[in-house]
């Protein structure tokens, strides 16, 4: 039968974990207060766009093991309830976690004796402790389990991770243990720890990858002013095992629901303990910088000056998410260039395989790759989606007024578009030079 899980969140987190924890034979009752979402999962229809997640709603509806509900007293009965709740970064930077206190102050009069109260949202360092309060009672034990799934990659890194991060006050230890066991089927390596190390852990993740991402799209702007190749650069470094190849490819910059909001928090808790964080700000002031410089990109592109105008100019964009894999928008860098283009008066049509509609007054959405090319003045590569390398390039290239394309994510073969009749710039490469 598995144990009894309540989940209190169907977004992106909560839904992955409600659809993976009853894959793994669990009980999972799924709570959010949006009835329309509700209504909607109930007939096991999934608007988010994530690899074999409708597949896993479905099965969990079909067995009996999956359940969707608005009504809070349909948790009375689990063992384990995971707050998958919002904590979108405040004014000041920091996390807003009213949401999540709020639910929290309306379990003590829901929940069993036992039941362990599970944050999976990200959290500010020193959560667990005041939920434990506002609980106000010792026998709801409180369990840090930060989450770490990459957009687009979710269902499999739930039931393949890489590691399960506990963090527990010592006489809770036993619940950790029992939330540690929800996951034995994956047979994935557990680290306890206290709350506090839990909850920082998830921000020091993300912010290093943020880090990351930033140091090579600076490096890129290296490459280009010597003549060297980042991709060959990107490579040499990833060879490195203390390195490793992983976010060593430049583009408009990171986005998405996690990182410009977890690196805002991290630092916002730095300032707080009075630690100088300036590396991780730096990044986050190179990362605003990519965007604009992947503008004066086209417009060289296009102009043949970085600082050329583009009233009028009709641009077409393939990628509008902040990452294959995914249709989310929240913080993404190709939106972000998009709007900037849209300021400078130039025409656009995008295509995103998971993406159909943004504000209209920005870019025409289509649902069909060959219409961003008519009568485009350059084709702009924004979201790294692998089919966009197997699209004809020659058809696109004689639909165009300019067949140059602006790889923003080098994702494509210079030589293939090259021999389609392209003009390829990619970032941080000199077009010139061939590569082995």
């Amino acid at each position: 039968m598995g144990e009894r899980v309540g989940v209190i969140g169907a977004g992106y987190v909560g839904l992955t974990s409600a659809a993976c924890f009853t894959q793994l034979g669990h009980q999972v009752v799924c709570v959010d207060n949006d009835q329309s979402k509700v209504d909607d999962l109930v007939r096991g229809e999934v608007t988010i766009v994530e690899p074999g997640l409708t597949e896993l709603v479905r099965d969990g509806l079909g067995s009996g093991r999956l359940r969707f509900t608005t009504e809070p007293p349909e948790l009375s009965d689990v063992d384990f309830v995971l707050l998958c709740l919002p904590t979108p970064e405040g004014k000041d930077g920091a996390a807003d976690v009213r949401v999540l206190e709020e639910v929290v102050a309306t379990l003590p009069g829901l929940l069993r004796p036992g039941c362990a109260v599970v944050t999976k949202s990200t959290v500010p360092v020193g959560t667990g402790t005041r939920l434990a309060e506002l609980l106000g009672r010792p026998d709801l034990p409180v369990v840090s389990n930060p989450e770490f799934l990459r957009e687009g990659h979710a269902v499999e890194d739930f039931l393949r991770p890489d590691r399960i991060v506990l963090g527990s006050v010592p006489e809770n230890r036993a619940a950790a243990e029992r939330v540690a066991a929800l996951y034995g089927e994956t047979n994935a390596p557990v680290w306890f720890t206290d709350p506090a190390s839990a909850e920082l852990a998830k921000y020091a993740s993300n912010a290093f990858l943020a880090l990351k991402v930033s140091y090579v799209n600076v490096l890129a702007e290296l490459c280009e002013h010597y003549g060297a190749d980042i991709r060959d650069v990107g490579r040499l470094m990833g060879l490195d095992s203390r390195i490793g190849p992983a976010f060593l490819v430049p583009g408009p910059g990171w986005g998405g629901s996690c990182l410009p909001k977890d690196t805002a928090a991290l630092l916002r808790t730095a300032e707080n303990a009075g630690v100088d964080f300036g590396i991780l700000r730096d990044a986050m002031k190179a990362n605003a910088r990519q965007r604009a410089a992947v503008v004066r990109k086209i417009r060289l592109a296009i102009t043949g000056v970085s600082d050329g105008s583009l009233s009028g100019t009709r641009i077409g964009l393939l990628g509008l998410a902040f990452k294959a894999g995914t249709g989310d928008l929240r913080e993404s860098p190709a939106l972000a260039v998009a709007r900037e283009l849209a300021r400078s008066g130039a025409v656009l049509t995008a295509y995103d395989p998971g993406v159909e509609a943004v504000e209209p007054d920005i870019v025409q959405v289509v649902d069909d790759p060959y219409l961003v090319a008519k009568d485009a003045a350059a084709l702009v590569v924004l979201t790294e989606w692998p089919e966009f390398r197997e699209l004809d390039w020659e058809r696109l290239a004689a639909a165009t007024e300019r067949a140059v394309v602006v790889d923003a994510r080098n994702l494509l073969d210079p030589a293939a578009v090259g021999e389609a009749g392209f003009t390829h710039m990619g970032l941080g490469t000199d077009p010139n030079r061939r590569t082995g």
